[in-house]
């Protein structure tokens, strides 16, 4: 079966079509290549390029984007211990000696894994949580040539974001990032307005049920979680003791054409948020697979992950160990995917050319076909459309 036909198979006929939104820009124009499905099956109301959605991992490159604002104002270092900046000391039990970095964080490198999970509610700290040995690896010390995808690295440097300015992460990086690219977008869902749930995406399985985002037209009354027990006072908060609060690591909420404008960034060399220097640290890879030497978020590395920079992941890997060829063509780009609730998400761009591409697509089975590649078929099928569509960027 073609990759253009899959999305329509027979075998899914009966089943409602899949809310897909693909944008295609290159450094200075942006176009809608493909917009189907519906946003909110209840109400019939269609995803549009102008529809917010929890676009999962992409979430940690913007997340680094703002942590590299600061590295550009000398706020912080990425080769610091950071349990400098965090006021207590972050170690692997079985690594006692060896600093953990900005660096070791943002890379996949730094020793922690899922294992105590990531997701830290309002009346628990990171503190606590990093103290169960669960959370970490302990045969491969921080630093090593070993990559362990891991979630909650991020809740930890958006700790040292908190830490260093004494803002809350929520509103941090709108200041750092949102704001300056003139963004209708926020991590989970604040300070997003009414206006931004009404037109939100709920992501269902692909079984129906829905999985995430039913807001019936509403903010959720509180955009955190809370421990049992806990009220929803954020004004109590100390910035700095838990920064899973806003799920850095996924909880963006964010149009395609609003992240295609984030991809502009990568395809201007960070401009106009980051300076060279912060750029090309960001992007260059800092680990590279060799077949032995990697683990992804699901198990044993497969080639999906290849090369991987400071939160920017790079596509075009060479070597039979690489299987993450979700282009066609070959050719090298930068960004990340995203996967969550039913979800698949990615930004990529070429750097050579300026040229790249937003999307979503809905309703993916976790056991769902793969590709050509490492990535889905439902995927590869996105891009080939996208690029094929008449309405994409030349």
């Amino acid at each position: 079966m073609s990759l253009s036909l899959f999305l329509i198979a027979p075998a899914l006929a009966s089943a409602p079509l899949p809310a897909t939104v693909a944008v295609s820009f290159d450094r200075t124009h942006a176009h809608v290549a493909l917009a189907e499905g519906a946003a909110d099956r209840a109400t019939g109301r269609p995803a549009t390029a102008d529809s917010p959605v929890r676009i999962a991992s992409v979430s940690k490159l913007v997340m680094t984007l703002g942590l590299m604002r600061l590295v550009d104002q000398g706020k912080l270092d990425l080769d610091r211990d950071v349990s400098d900046y965090l006021g207590w000391r972050l170690r692997n039990p079985a690594f006692p000696d060896t600093p953990i970095t900005l660096r070791l964080l943002l890379s996949h490198r730094s020793s922690l894994t899922d294992g105590a999970d990531y997701a830290v509610p309002l009346g628990e700290t990171l503190r606590q949580r990093v103290a169960d040995p669960r959370a970490w690896d302990s045969l491969h010390a921080p630093g090593s040539d070993w990559f362990h995808y891991t979630n909650l690295n991020f809740p930890l440097a958006a700790s040292v974001m908190e830490s260093v300015t004494g803002e809350r992460f929520d509103l941090l990086i709108t200041r750092l990032v949102l704001r300056p690219l003139h963004l209708s977008a926020c991590y989970n869902w604040s300070p997003c307005d009414a206006g931004a749930a009404a037109r939100a995406v709920v992501l269902y399985r692909a079984t129906g049920e829905v999985a995430k985002d039913d807001l019936g037209g509403h903010l959720p009354s509180c955009p955190v979680e809370t421990a049992p027990g806990v009220a929803c006072d954020l004004a109590a908060y100390h910035p700095g003791e838990n920064g899973a609060l806003f799920s850095p690591q996924g909880g963006l909420r964010i149009s395609m054409r609003d992240l295609a404008r984030v991809g502009q960034v990568l395809a201007n060399g960070g401009r106009p948020l980051l300076s060279a220097r912060a750029f090309a640290e960001m992007t260059r890879p800092q680990w590279r697979f060799t077949g032995h030497n990697g683990q992804g978020e699901n198990g044993e590395g497969d080639g999906f992950f290849c090369a991987y920079g400071l939160a920017v992941q790079t596509l075009g890997g060479k070597g039979a160990a690489c299987h993450d060829g979700l282009f066609a063509d070959g050719r090298v780009r930068i960004g990340h995917p995203g996967d969550a609730y039913g979800l698949k998400s990615g930004l990529w761009v070429d750097p050579a050319t300026g040229r790249g591409i937003a999307f979503f697509t809905t309703a993916v089975a976790d056991d769902a076909p793969a590709g050509h590649s490492a990535f889905t078929a439902r995927e590869e099928a996105v891009v080939a459309r996208a690029f094929a569509s008449p309405r994409a960027l030349p």
